[in-house]
């Protein structure tokens, strides 16, 4: 998980993506706006294939598959003032 801010999320979803995919082990990424809520989410699907969903309400449930679990937006931006 990479919480993005503006100094930072072009190099998250760029070079630092890149870097993570290097690892043969690697299997999901979150990428969480701190401005609003917003939840990029990349599970990969085969070799150099990703899928991306994009998660905006709150009630919105992620299943985290390399996990076995879940998580809504709720509970990541809880306490969280926008």
């Amino acid at each position: 998980m990479e919480v993005l801010s503006k100094s930072t999320k072009n190099y998250d979803r760029g070079e630092k993506f890149a870097d993570y995919l290097s690892i043969p082990s690697f299997q999901e990424y979150l990428l969480i706006d701190q401005t609003k809520p917003h939840v990029e989410h990349y599970l990969k699907q085969g070799a150099n294939q990703w899928l991306l969903r994009e998660y905006s309400q709150l009630e919105n449930q992620l299943q985290l598959s390399s996990l076995g679990s879940e998580l809504s937006l709720a509970e990541i931006y809880e306490n969280v003032e926008f």
